[in-house]
């Protein structure tokens, strides 16, 4: 294990060939320089790469044959032999067509027609990534807690804290008790009061703001379940969280700031864990939902004119 990131294969099934290049675009971020050339050449060649022994990898990353060995572990591979298998599957996959390819930035004197282009390829890049990376053992433990909770506390500053409210606003409206908190310490104030049975979710693209991450660290030390929805899982935060959900780390230009793209990848994650948190209490969230929507139904009815 480096100090960087954490090697993250625990026995489970590698992932599949066409999550290998999301893999790779979330975790790359956080590795070190030298396993960041090994896995942006198999993401880059995986047909020439699937054709080298781990001693050419290595050779031709200018690394050492650990280097890679490690790589394909924090990547999800056993070793590197079930890591060329899955280079082989992508570039199968790229030969075949169906693997999108990779669009130019958004450039100052792009028509719009261009920027509306651009923008959708990228957004459903980021949602696929994200899919492709979203533990889904994480995910349903993280309802099962929610589902269960005497309260749901959420943090999130900025653009995450708008994904908080959201998710809060979601949870209410299936009877859940539910708030999201953007000022710290306010947060810090709620977290205070946290216990086991309580959840307190942390959401943070970086995974090291600190105004987030101070809550969570009360949350967790007061006995509450904590979960982190982060782009980089091995940030601080992740310290004081009993699960994480990884969101992907799209690219990012001068015209698509992190704002824009992070938010996407938070909004699909907080949208699978409402569902199945909604799965998992369908029997009092079906009944809240058609309340709540026949309460509000007369401010969307049109207004009739005399």
């Amino acid at each position: 294990m480096t100090n960087d990131v954490k090697e993250t294969f625990s026995g489970e099934a590698p992932p599949a060939p066409a999550a290998l290049a999301a893999k790779v675009r979330t975790l790359a971020p956080s590795m070190t320089r030298s396993m960041q050339r090994v896995a942006e050449a198999v993401a880059g060649d995986p047909a020439g790469c699937a054709a080298l022994t781990v001693t050419g990898l290595a050779e031709l990353t200018g690394t050492s044959e650990a280097t890679v060995v490690r790589t394909a572990r924090i990547l999800g591979y056993p070793g590197y032999r079930d890591l060329r298998l899955a280079l082989a599957g992508l570039a199968a996959q790229q030969q075949s067509g169906r693997a999108p390819s990779v669009t130019a930035d958004i450039a100052v004197d792009d028509p719009v027609a261009d920027v509306v282009a651009k923008l959708a390829h990228d957004e459903r890049q980021t949602l696929a990534d994200t899919a492709a990376a979203l533990d889904t053992a994480q995910l349903g433990a993280v309802a099962a807690a929610c589902a269960g909770a005497r309260r749901i506390d959420v943090y999130g500053v900025g653009a995450s804290g708008l994904v908080a409210q959201d998710l809060a606003q979601k949870l209410l409206r299936i009877g859940l008790i539910a708030h999201a908190h953007s000022d710290p310490h306010l947060a810090v104030t709620n977290a205070v009061q946290l216990r086991p049975g309580d959840v307190a979710l942390a959401i943070t693209h970086s995974g090291s703001t600190g105004d987030v991450i101070e809550p969570l660290r009360v949350a967790f030390e007061h006995g509450a379940t904590t979960v982190a929805v982060t782009g980089r899982p091995d940030g601080p935060v992740s310290q004081y969280a009993d699960h994480v959900l990884t969101t992907s780390t799209a690219r990012e230009s001068e015209l698509r700031p992190a704002a824009m793209s992070s938010r996407t990848s938070q909004l699909l994650v907080v949208d699978c864990l409402f569902t199945v948190i909604t799965q998992r209490t369908y029997e009092t969230a079906a009944p809240a939902l058609a309340a709540s929507y026949e309460a509000l139904a007369h401010r969307h009815a049109p207004r009739t004119t005399r």
